[in-house]
């Protein structure tokens, strides 16, 4: 029992991530706003789909459509039609206090079942001649008072939708391989200062289960891309120089294949294994943070902060990867014991 406990709360945590994190619901959301523009001074009716929504079954509704944090307009008539349909009628105001020819509207909308929840740029506004400085349309929209819903929901987030679950098994398994590459990464250089063999074994183990999460990073990663970005795969600076570097790494199975020598295996290895990963980081760290990329992390593209994470993905996302790098762990030193026990059997023979 003395090195089981910590292969036990891989599992555990494992566990809970997979029944949390694939069973609890998303908080409600909008889906599709139409029209998606208008003039000012128009009166439109706004169909609005939702998401997790209970439009039907909710009798107090409001919303707004929102240019600032001062101005914003309610809705002049609400119509539910369905569960997840609703009609929202608004009259534009007929002048802006901002000078942009063409303004973005964020709709929010605000229930007892629901509670509130945001569009941002629902609706885009062609703006007229006439401009001043304030409007009194736009004064005192009662954006105050939302309604809030018990109990844990993760975040709606437009285009994810269900697969913003994604976050607990791609992201995590990169931050996984991380940690296991920098283990191997550190035997690797403990065997070039000491020449104990045992520490290339290691080096060998823990590279191997982290090229192993790699290539389940992309897999995962391509299909997430196949539901947001409708492709598999894209020219993004960020995806192609990840599939570099671990390419780099791949070579490194090769080369461990490619002589039975054990020394100097060993030895190329080693050196090999600190290339790879002193390539790594400025192929997935640097190169892409200096153009843009769809990649959330890169090109002033967020990711891992404020809205992005909120607490109650953070309760599966960090104990994800813990469990991750425990697994990765177990699964190494079992690798490292067969390579042991195989080695121990050649030096009989």
């Amino acid at each position: 029992m003395k090195g089981l406990w910590w292969k036990l709360s891989g599992v555990i945590i494992f566990l809970y991530v997979l029944a949390g994190g694939m069973t609890i619901a998303l908080k409600p959301g909008i889906t599709i706003v139409k029209p998606g523009n208008a003039d000012s001074g128009d009166s439109i009716t706004m169909s609005v789909t939702g998401y997790n929504t209970h439009f039907l079954s909710a009798t107090h509704h409001r919303a707004w459509l929102k240019l600032d944090s001062i101005n914003a307009v309610s809705a002049t008539s609400i119509k539910a039609e369905l569960e997840n349909n609703i009609q929202l009628s608004f009259r534009i105001p007929d002048l802006f206090p901002r000078t942009e020819r063409v303004q973005p509207l964020t709709l929010i909308m605000d229930n007892e079942k629901d509670g509130v929840f945001v569009q941002p740029n629902a609706l885009f506004v062609r703006v007229g001649d006439s401009l001043i400085v304030e409007d009194v349309k736009w004064q005192d929209a009662g954006l105050h008072d939302f309604n809030t819903i018990s109990g844990v929901r993760f975040p709606y987030r437009n285009i994810l939708n269900e697969t913003i679950r994604n976050t607990f098994f791609h992201v995590a398994l990169w931050f996984a391989m991380f940690v296991l590459l920098v283990v191997g990464l550190y035997h690797a250089v403990q065997y070039l200062r000491t020449g104990i063999y045992d520490h290339d074994i290691q080096s060998s183990s823990f590279n191997r289960i982290a090229i192993m999460f790699g290539v389940l990073g992309l897999i995962t990663g391509s299909i997430w891309a196949k539901f947001t970005w409708n492709t598999f795969w894209t020219t993004d600076v960020k995806l192609n120089m990840t599939a570099v570097a671990m390419l780099i790494y791949l070579a490194y199975l090769v080369l461990r294949g490619s002589s039975s020598d054990h020394d100097k295996r060993a030895r190329i290895s080693a050196a090999y294994s600190i290339f790879a990963f002193l390539a790594l980081i400025p192929l997935v760290f640097v190169i892409p943070r200096l153009t843009d990329s769809l990649h959330p992390g890169n090109g002033g593209n967020p990711a891992l902060g404020g809205e992005d994470l909120d607490y109650t993905l953070r309760l599966f996302f960090y104990p994800s990867i813990i469990a991750l790098i425990l697994l990765g762990t177990w699964m190494a030193a079992l690798l490292t014991r067969y390579e042991r026990i195989k080695e121990k059997i050649l030096q009989k023979e």
